[in-house]
């Protein structure tokens, strides 16, 4: 939200509009308030209004931040944030009759900005797709926060006496100056930028715009030039870094910019894909979940209300798809039966793979990138100018635009001369298994291009221990989306019940190995807890420590000698609970008159200790 206020000082930029999403109660309509407070009283605009409100409000300042709080978006009030937004630079028209019959030409001034919450999104499609996409944290973590503080609130006496605390009036004073200015901002590393997905093409310039964003709210310590009458300011890529890492948790943690899901969506589609079931159904996911199955079935298909239809994850999502089912069930006395309509839902999870993985970017010349050494990442200024160099025009056999060339290249772009970068002895040698997994997650292929001793400690690299986020880039590990974590020990053991999987993985160092992408995060555990506040950051591990550590507690594990028999145990068809011993993974088998659930790993290591007891005895 301060990007999309910082945006309105941009000349060259579409705006930055946000909708935010998530249950009642959650803090929606806190965060608007909170930060509407720091806006000059003449730059705000909330509360009900009708669908022409906006073009007969006299006093209506440009830039203005128009808020629309837990209010249903009519279809006339879609239709015209629609052409405001578009409009943005400029005045946005409206023609009417006045009262007398004459012609009336009324206006909604540029650069205003649109904040919506709403508990389920927007409603429309097209209006979602303008706008960054949020949600807010209704994690317990943070209504334990929430409680607390709110406790603590009404235990103290106040401290306001109804003023404005001087913070607030200087960040007033700041969005003042700020709004005074008017600048160009120079991406001179544009086309160095990459893209895991660009197919909705207004993603990325809503990444071009949140770096805009971050170089206007710094001007002060930004290049400044001019170009005739226009004042011109140089982003550099430390604001390319702080968009990124907005970006990215705008992809996965934060937000559904790329999915456009739902923070419960999201939730519903991750225990899906965590789930080894080549079927489930609405009954299951109550099991999981805890929701209602009227809640569940909305999520999926979508629902109408109030005459807007909000879509579900069968329409979002292509990995999950349903057939409906007739099931025969015999009664007791074999004479009777009961037939019962059921939806089978299934899940392609290499399908969600290649479609969920699409908020990672990245500078071309970042080696770290496991997707700088795949050939089908191609420059965009490349592909563009052989397509309008194509003079074969739309003939499939003639024109070679049809063909994969256009997207492969001899050279990888690790290895070209605007992007060669040389890596010390101590630098990345080698690609690690998790950077192998997320380039055949791309659906990609890798090619081996580098070569070198392996891997070592980057923070280490060249005999020198620094700050990760003060890295050079030009030493060779630019920090886009990466996120300063401590420093990793030289041998340390962790908890795999402590971690939780990741919906994308992250850019950030191993805490464990020091490997450069994450695919676990660590939970809101005790020991969490017992740390001093300055370092409740949650560690993050990458998949292939995380699967030794599992291996090792699964190994481990206690078993009670005669407590589990695998005579007794039977397989079962569909798990949804964990291991009884382990605690890790599904149960597959159970002994159904203990009540003991045992996954593959711990039923075969079971089986094998009472084979060698027999055959010791």
């Amino acid at each position: 939200m301060i990007l999309s206020l910082a945006s309105r000082s941009v000349t060259n930029t579409n705006g930055l509009h946000v909708s935010v999403t998530g249950e009642s109660g959650k803090g929606k309509s806190h965060a608007f308030t909170t930060l509407l407070r720091q806006v000059p009283a003449r730059f705000r605009l909330a509360g009900r209004m009708s669908n022409k409100a906006l073009f007969y409000i006299e006093d209506l300042q440009p830039g203005s931040a128009i808020v629309f709080d837990d209010t249903t978006l009519s279809e006339d009030m879609a239709e015209i944030l629609k052409g405001v937004t578009t409009s943005f630079r400029e005045p946005f028209l409206y023609r009417t009759v006045s009262k007398d019959r004459k012609g009336q030409v009324c206006t909604i001034p540029e650069r205003c900005i649109w904040w919506v919450a709403k508990v389920e999104g927007a409603g429309d499609d097209q209006v979602f797709n303008r706008m960054l996409t949020c949600w807010i944290d209704e994690s317990a973590e943070q209504d334990d926060r929430v409680l607390a503080r709110v406790l603590q609130r009404d235990q103290a006496p106040p401290d306001d006496q109804g003023q404005e605390r001087p913070e607030v009036l200087t960040c007033q004073a700041i969005w003042e100056n700020i709004g005074r200015q008017m600048f160009h901002v120079i991406i001179p590393f544009a086309t160095s930028i990459r893209f895991v997905a660009h197919a909705n093409r207004r993603n990325p310039e809503m990444l071009l715009d949140l770096i805009k964003a971050n170089t206007v709210l710094r001007y002060m310590q930004r290049e400044q030039t001019t170009c005739g009458r226009t004042r011109c300011l140089t982003a550099t890529r430390e604001d390319f870094r702080e968009a990124a890492r907005l970006y990215q948790l705008l992809n996965g943690i934060a937000g559904g910019q790329e999915t456009k899901l739902t923070w419960r969506e999201s939730a519903l589609i991750g225990i899906i894909s965590q789930n080894d079931q080549e079927e489930f159904t609405i009954p299951q996911l109550q099991k999981q979940t805890g929701w209602s199955n009227s809640c569940v079935h909305r999520l999926i298909h979508g629902y109408d209300s109030r005459g807007t239809m909000y879509s579900g994850l069968l329409e979002k999502c292509p990995a999950i798809s349903f057939c409906d089912r007739t099931v025969v069930t015999d009664g007791e006395d074999g004479a009777s039966s009961m037939r019962r309509r059921t939806n089978a839902y299934t899940f392609d999870r290499e399908l969600f793979r290649s479609w969920s993985l699409g908020g990672s970017v990245w500078l071309d010349d970042d080696p770290d990138h496991p997707s700088a050494s795949q050939q089908s990442f191609s420059n965009p200024q490349q592909t563009a100018a052989r397509f309008e160099n194509e003079f074969t025009g739309s003939d499939p056999e003639n024109n070679t635009c049809n063909n994969d060339i256009i997207l492969s290249s001899d050279q990888s772009p690790s290895k070209s001369q605007d992007t060669e970068n040389t890596v010390s002895a101590g630098g990345h040698g080698t690609q690690g298994p998790c950077e192998r997994e997320i380039a055949e997650m791309l659906g990609d292929r890798i090619e081996k291009t580098r070569e070198g001793p392996p891997f070592q400690d980057p923070r280490q690299d060249r005999g020198r221990t620094y700050p990760l986020e003060n890295r050079d880039p030009a030493e060779g590990l630019l920090q886009c989306c990466r996120k300063p974590g401590p420093p990793a020990p030289a041998k340390i053991h962790i908890r795999p019940q402590d971690y939780k999987p990741l919906e994308v993985p992250d850019h950030t160092f191993c805490r464990v190995c020091g490997h450069p992408w994450t695919h676990y995060v660590e939970k809101l555990t005790v020991e969490r807890k017992n740390r001093p506040k300055d370092c409740w950051q949650p560690y993050q591990v990458c998949r292939n420590c995380y699967d030794r550590a599992k291996v090792r507690a699964q190994q481990s594990a206690t078993i009670l000698p005669g407590t589990v028999d695998p005579a007794r145990m039977e397989r079962l068809t569909t798990s949804l609970c964990r291991c009884t011993v382990c605690n890790l993974d599904l149960a597959t088998y159970i002994d159904r008159g203990t009540g003991t659930k045992l996954c593959e790993t711990c039923y075969q290591r079971i089986a094998a200790i009472q084979d060698h007891g027999e055959v010791a005895g």
